[in-house]
């Protein structure tokens, strides 16, 4: 089977024999992810932007920021492309810690940053989350796009669903995202699509203060 088969699979209605293929590839997509991932150990993702160059502040906050986690024992996770995800895995490898990126065929192709020590590629966006939900113990989610946006949303939807306990959510990049925080506490909250405990994410800029909150969860979790 050729490549971009999350494409082909979504765009149309198929011969059931041809979407029963694609459903074995998912699940050895599912597979690969797993015998790749389950040692990592405690493990971190970081979402945001593949838009940010080296001189820019995010790309810094988010190299310190991968640099803080290594220093704290946790495996950086990606997706493996430039920008923010380049930086954090940066960050680990100047600490001496491990890198992944969890990269994602494109129809243009986004090369893996140079700073991954391994590095896993997924045909299917929800073969990825579902394996760095899997593996990682808390989120970091940097300025980013649509994408950064889905990956937040679909991990908060989860959570106030009960899929899953509750997970360190860390928004980082305060400024960015206060529109959104606005529109979440002053509309969301007050229309009562989400109540007060259902998610709380936690907002800091400071690396520091980022890995310090993950610690905690996780040693309560571990309790």
């Amino acid at each position: 089977m050729g490549r971009m088969t999350e494409r082909e699979f979504l765009s149309r209605s198929d011969d059931l024999l041809v979407d029963f293929d694609r459903a074995v590839h998912m699940f050895n997509e599912f597979v690969t992810g797993c015998r790749a991932l389950f040692d990592l150990g405690p493990a971190v993702t970081i979402f945001g932007s593949a838009r940010f160059d080296e001189d820019h502040r995010y790309y810094q906050l988010a190299r310190d920021t991968g640099r803080a986690l290594a220093e704290a024992g946790f495996t950086v996770i990606t997706g493996g492309g430039p920008g923010i995800m380049e930086a954090a895995n940066r960050g680990a490898k100047d600490a001496g810690g491990v890198s992944v990126g969890c990269t994602i065929v494109l129809p243009e192709e986004q090369e893996p940053n140079p700073y991954l020590d391994r590095e896993i590629e997924f045909d299917y966006f929800f073969v990825r989350k579902v394996m760095l939900l899997k593996y990682s113990r808390a989120f970091i989610c940097m300025p980013g796009g649509v994408g950064t946006l889905d990956e937040i949303f679909e991990t908060g939807t989860l959570i106030q669903t009960g899929k899953v306990p509750a997970f360190p959510i860390v928004v980082m990049g305060y400024e960015f995202w206060e529109p959104l925080r606005a529109f979440l506490r002053g509309t969301m909250f007050k229309e009562g699509t989400i109540t007060e405990g259902e998610v709380t994410p936690f907002y800091t800029d400071l690396p520091a203060e980022a890995v310090a909150h993950i610690q905690e969860a996780v040693t309560a979790s571990d309790a």
